[in-house]
């Protein structure tokens, strides 16, 4: 059999005999009567619970400040920058195929870009919490925008912190966008459907006044359009612009020229895991198990292959570069993480990130939920483990023996990167309950394209 290119991949992802009466039953449905309540109470109610422990960290955080962190000289950055990274990158997939996908008109999106889009809102938002503790007065986190004081002084353009307001309010703000326009015509479908005066009105505001006219997806065509070309070079400026934070300091061990394009790389790549994941968890929730078909879960493996390759050359390349420079700060550093204090981090990520990861060669594996969702979450932990591997032990090991110290994160460290999930979780669930998962006009249009009747 002729094997099909990766983002051109055609042929029939949903059944033949699906018609657009239970497309509809199937995306509206849950708006009504959710089909596994159990499931999504105990999902809420774990979210709920991190979310309590994300709130006391962070009041305890208030009142002690930063220091009770593990950071220390001389590892200035710990736990703060690192799950920054690690939840700016996962946002990236959902741009991708929301964006990238729409572009080149690919019909596998249809039914997995709405989960997606809202993974990647809950993400930014997970990772934009992080810059703000970490300032020590969160409350001021408006210093760091673009204007100037009472004074005229303009703030450091040269500081990471700077860098990352422009890089999260551009990517929460095209996110926002791109997920309120994209749904606005099932926010309509909902409204009409919808039994209580309440949710009528909720609806019908989210819709914004659309009446389905040739005028209106016009402009909602062209709009979508505009916001998807804007959404693209953002995933690549936004991983590019956190790499810098690495390669502009001085720590050996951070100064690849290949950063950019391995953090493009390993952002995408840990997106497209949790994706997978969270299309699952949809799926089996929802029970929308014809919407979402093997075929979907197959592609999204494929994906999750070809950018686990590329991460794979980024690790072959940061393994070979300081041999070939002959700098011992450097050969100091890759052998601190091969077989230094936390060695074990470098091990879980190849582990994770290459040796798992060839399960996805076998469509059994691929299209298998259980099996996939395992792969997918080896591939976030690896992820995270690869994030501390490059981020702390070259922290450990400075240009001066006598600076050289060590690392353990504290138990507030752990307590607000687990509470974090309760941040993503909790909003998740509720648009989960109260929002169209599937986008059912895009899904009866590949439906039409499919059967070839209009």
């Amino acid at each position: 059999m002729k094997a099909e290119p990766l983002l051109h991949a055609t042929g029939h992802f949903l059944p033949k005999d699906l018609s657009d009466q239970q497309v509809s039953r199937q995306v509206f449905g849950p708006l009504q009567q959710f089909p596994r309540r159990v499931a999504w109470r105990w999902m809420f109610g774990v979210g709920l619970v991190l979310l309590l422990v994300y709130l006391g960290s962070v009041a305890v955080l208030l009142g002690n400040g930063v220091g009770m962190w593990g950071n220390n000289q001389p590892v200035h950055w710990g736990f703060g920058i690192l799950n920054y990274i690690w939840w700016l990158g996962i946002g990236h997939a959902g741009t991708f195929i929301s964006a990238l996908l729409l572009l080149i008109e690919r019909p596998w999106r249809h039914t997995l870009n709405r989960l997606a889009e809202l993974m990647t809102l809950m993400a930014v938002i997970c990772a934009a919490l992080y810059p703000i503790l970490h300032l020590g007065r969160p409350w001021l986190f408006y210093w760091t925008m673009p204007y100037p004081n009472e004074m005229g002084l303009w703030p450091q353009f040269k500081s990471p912190t700077a860098w990352d307001m422009f890089a999260i309010l551009s990517y929460l703000t095209v996110s926002v966008l791109f997920l309120m326009v994209g749904a606005i015509p099932d926010f309509a479908s909902a409204r009409d459907r919808a039994r209580t005066p309440l949710r009528q009105v909720a609806y019908g505001l989210l819709a914004l006044g659309w009446r389905g006219s040739q005028r209106h997806w016009a402009l909602w065509r062209r709009t979508t359009r505009v916001l998807a070309i804007l959404a693209i070079p953002l995933v690549f400026a936004v991983s590019s612009g956190y790499s810098f934070l690495l390669t502009m300091g001085t720590q050996s061990g951070w100064h690849s020229t290949l950063f950019p394009a391995y953090f493009v790389a390993g952002a995408v790549f840990s997106g497209f895991a949790l994706v997978a994941l969270l299309a699952i968890a949809v799926r089996w929730m929802l029970c929308i198990e014809s919407l979402i078909t093997p075929r979907h879960l197959d592609m999204l493996g494929r994906l999750l292959l070809a950018t686990g390759w590329l991460t794979t050359y980024g690790y072959l390349v940061d393994l070979f570069m300081p041999f070939y420079s002959g700098d011992v700060h450097e050969i100091e550093v890759l052998l601190a993480r091969i077989s230094g204090a936390h060695a074990w981090s470098f091990w879980l990520a190849i582990v994770c990130n290459v040796g798992v990861l060839q399960a996805l060669w076998w469509r059994n594996v691929r299209q298998s939920p259980p099996r996939l969702a395992l792969v997918a979450l080896a591939v976030l932990v690896g992820m995270w483990a690869e994030r501390f591997m490059l981020l702390i032990p070259p922290q450990m090991r400075d240009l001066l023996v006598s600076s050289w110290g060590a690392y353990t994160p504290t138990l507030w460290d752990w307590t607000l990167f687990i509470g974090s999930f309760g941040v993503f979780l909790v909003p998740y669930s509720l648009f989960l309950r109260y929002v169209p998962m599937v986008s059912a006009f895009e899904v009866k249009q590949a439906l039409h394209q499919e059967r070839g009747d209009g």
